[in-house]
């Protein structure tokens, strides 16, 4: 039984060095982060007893359960989903990551609402590097301007960047992804500090590697295909 659930962490992870390899780059400079909105608490457990601690969530009172039901474990919890000003008090209060950002008022919220005993809140900004018009993300020539603001404010350590390229880029979405990497190497020269690509996911993460990811968020390849909903 428990062949099943651990090939696939072992076989990512074996993916992730052979490509780290293959274009000179450190396995341990790409961070697996297993999304796992819509799965069960026990899945989340049994991956987390092959040795992953980084799990991604999209919706926060699924996330909340889980987070809760696996207490003690010294999981990382990022969350990657739209953020909606009502929720930010709990994302404060119960997440290591926000991958999400877009606007200053969200940011300045999670900075206001993280409990004062926590270490800041790791922060990436979401950028919509396609421009796509039904996608949250704000747009490059923003990034700048956005990224001075949050890095100014308190209680939050701004990370970098994040994005979700389009579906049907017809070059496994090399190019949005070495738009997002100049765009992190640009802001590095005010804040030397920012470190983090989170990029790639189970369609593409080979290619996201190549063009620098740190962070891929691979939910499918490391679960299987989500059950059919009733």
């Amino acid at each position: 039984m428990m062949t099943d659930v651990k090939s696939p962490l072992l076989h990512i992870n074996e993916q992730i060095k052979s490509h780290c390899e293959r274009v000179g780059r450190d396995p341990h400079s790409v961070q697996l982060l297993a999304v796992s909105k819509t799965r069960t608490a026990d899945e989340l457990a049994k991956l987390a007893d092959q040795g992953q601690r980084h799990f991604g969530e999209n919706y926060l009172q699924e996330a909340l359960a889980k987070i809760a039901a696996l207490r003690g474990r010294g999981l990382v919890w990022h969350f990657i989903g739209p953020i909606q000003s009502n929720k930010t008090r709990d994302i404060a209060a119960h997440f290591d990551w926000v991958h999400s950002v877009d606007r200053l008022k969200v940011a300045r919220r999670l900075s206001e609402q993280r409990p004062p005993e926590s270490a800041p809140l790791n922060l990436c900004i979401q950028v919509n590097v396609d421009d796509e018009a039904s996608k949250s993300g704000v747009a490059l020539a923003g990034v700048a301007e956005l990224a001075a603001a949050v890095d100014a404010l308190p209680n939050i350590r701004l990370r970098g960047l994040m994005a979700i390229p389009r579906a049907d880029n017809d070059d496994g979405n090399r190019a949005a992804f070495r738009q997002l990497a100049m765009t992190l190497s640009q802001l590095r020269n005010t804040m030397p500090a920012l470190d983090t690509l989170s990029m790639g996911m189970s369609a593409d993460y080979p290619v996201a590697i190549e063009e620098g990811a740190t962070v891929i968020r691979l939910g499918t390849a490391l679960f299987g295909p989500r059950p059919p909903k009733a």
